[in-house]
């Protein structure tokens, strides 16, 4: 899976167009960053900017953005209404996809130590990058904002993490840190009272209330033994929460910050709500997410709503958001396009242009036709992926259908569990498409290079032999894959739904074929090589090859004998 990064930077420039665009400028003309959003604000005197991408170009990204800003902005002219410390006031990193908090942290570390050494910027590091547990709310390091850091910097619990202990008065100080995403989302109720949703909002936020005596809104205040007013704490863990009324549409809200979505998913604090209102007598009519979000968050809710209506996960994933978008009532107050609020569709819809140029975007047609024409890609590595993925289909569409037969409800976790097997390798088969063709370009490219004197003659040799290398893997990586796609295969000939046994014998007929058809492209490549240096792949896939043969013939004869029944 692609690594992502989001990263937010807030730079102390609100009103100068000309500064603005000079810093996300900066910041696009890294490869491999795609901005997202501009938010500039003229009364904070401030711009947001939402950019992403794997995790080396966002931090290429966001170090041009923060030496672009100490260039052109200079906080001894600054004044807005917005609390600030530097000319790029806080930068934090949010895991997206494909990577852990734990390596989004060593990124931004190694952004912070870059800013410091480079740009002789103090840079603190704050929330899950903090070296220390007093540094990770940012408040706390932002105390007394830029007016107060010459004498911060002075004192020595104030040192910064990364560059000089010194006050830089034109770019002042830096928090760059990681965090988990915020997702600011809002669950609309069927009243007009402030009161009632104030009070759902105190049910599930986590500092919940504080504890009165009879009357819980105006009844006297219960204090501990030092004078403190008692709180009794709120449903949900990492959220805050506050009623509020809505004149544009009519109607109150629970407005929400969820602040650690592992400790409480959006459908987990969708759900709670709905709970509550309804234990005081509203109802929840739909929901409303400000801004972007990643799509496992709509993938986890779409999962959750598939689970309670006992149906598989195994789906394509555009019908379990669409399931979520339904289930949460994103489309209420107005249309939810998940193409413009998923970052990774959104992602998908900027560089539009090598998404279609990929092979596994074409239609059945144009693939065929891409196939046909006298270029040597795309050719069997590809067209062996492309079946394999096929039969993969055919054994989760088996499942999926098994789950939803009727008299089988019992039986529906079982037979999702294999359709998220059976779609997870239709997935890696589909990347694979693509792959074998990038590592028959590569091997090309190997071949062209120039060879004139002995130093590029070596260079050449051993370009070529890994790029030989890359393209045995590709078709090894294909055989692995629509081998495990038997297993499923195998599974829904034996107990799935007997109405589809035969498209489960495709589904094998397309998996073997896969096999051996990458089979013969490993063969084929590995020619070129010496014995040695391809041998524990070769002998991997002829056992691969075996394996698939075997395998075949075990399905077709249960599918043959289901049949004959």
């Amino acid at each position: 899976m692609q690594q992502l990064i989001e990263c937010v930077p807030n730079f102390s420039e609100g009103r100068d167009r000309g500064v603005i665009d000079a810093i996300t400028g900066a910041i696009e003309a890294v490869d491999g960053v795609t901005l997202l959003d501009v938010d500039p604000g003229a009364s904070t005197n401030r711009t947001v900017v939402t950019f992403v991408g794997e995790p080396e170009a966002v931090l290429e990204g966001a170090f041009a953005g923060i030496r672009t800003a100490a260039q052109l902005i200079d906080m001894r002219q600054h004044h807005g209404e917005h609390a600030r410390m530097g000319a790029t006031d806080v930068c934090p990193l949010v895991p997206v996809a494909g990577i852990t908090m734990e390596e989004t942290v060593e990124v931004a570390r190694r952004l912070a130590q870059r800013v410091g050494e480079e740009l002789d910027i103090p840079v603190y590091l704050y929330e899950a990058a903090a070296t220390r547990p007093e540094r990770q709310n940012l408040a706390r390091i932002r105390a007394g904002e830029y007016e107060g850091l010459a004498r911060k910097l002075q004192d020595p619990d104030w040192q910064p993490d990364f560059g000089p202990a010194s006050f830089n008065p034109r770019a002042g100080a830096t928090a760059i840190g990681a965090r988990d995403f915020l997702i600011a989302y809002n669950v609309n109720l069927n009243t007009t009272s402030t009161r009632r949703a104030n009070a759902v909002a105190f049910d599930v936020r986590e500092k919940g209330r504080i504890k009165r005596k009879g009357d819980p809104l105006t009844g006297e205040v219960v204090r501990d033994e030092d004078g403190n007013p008692v709180r009794l704490p709120g449903a949900l863990e990492g959220v805050k929460a506050v009623g509020w009324y809505i004149e544009e549409y009519g109607i109150c809200q629970v407005s929400m910050n969820l602040t650690d979505l592992q400790a409480t998913p959006l459908h987990v604090a969708f759900e709670e709500v709905c709970e509550r209102a309804q234990a005081r007598g509203m109802r929840v009519t739909g929901s409303q997410i400000v801004g972007l979000l990643p799509l496992r968050v709509l993938r986890a809710a779409g999962e959750h709503f598939l689970r309670k209506q006992q149906r598989s996960l195994g789906i394509p994933e555009r019908e379990i958001v669409e399931i979520a978008i339904r289930s949460l009532g994103l489309n209420e107050l107005a249309p939810f396009d998940a193409e413009q609020r998923v970052i990774e569709y959104a992602l998908a819809a900027k560089t539009g242009e090598a998404a279609r140029a990929k092979l596994v975007g074409l239609a059945v047609s144009g693939f065929a036709d891409a196939v046909a024409s006298e270029a040597p890609t795309p050719g069997g590595g590809s067209v062996a992926a492309a079946v394999g993925a096929l039969g993969a289909a055919l054994g989760t569409m088996v499942a999926n259908g098994s789950a939803h037969k009727r008299g089988w409800d019992a039986r529906w976790e079982t037979f999702s569990e294999w359709a998220v097997k059976g779609r997870a390798v239709q997935e890696e088969l589909l990347a694979l498409v693509d792959a074998d063709t990038h590592a028959f370009d590569v091997l090309m490219a190997a071949y062209a290079m120039p060879k004139a004197t002995d130093q590029e003659q070596k260079a050449r040799a051993a370009e070529i032999v890994q790029a030989t290398l890359g393209a045995i893997d590709a078709p090894l990586r294909t055989m692995r894959a629509a081998l495990r796609s038997m297993e499923v295969i195998k599974a829904m000939a034996e107990i799935g739904n007997p109405n589809a046994t035969s498209d489960a014998g495709v589904g094998a007929l397309c998996a073997r074929a896969a096999v051996r058809g990458a089979h013969l492209n490993v063969r084929t490549n590995a020619v070129t090589l010496d014995q040695g240096e391809a041998a524990g792949r070769v002998k991997e896939a002829a056992e691969l090859a075996r394996d698939a043969e075997r395998l075949e013939r075990e399905i077709l004869e249960i599918v043959v004998a289901k049949m004959g029944e």
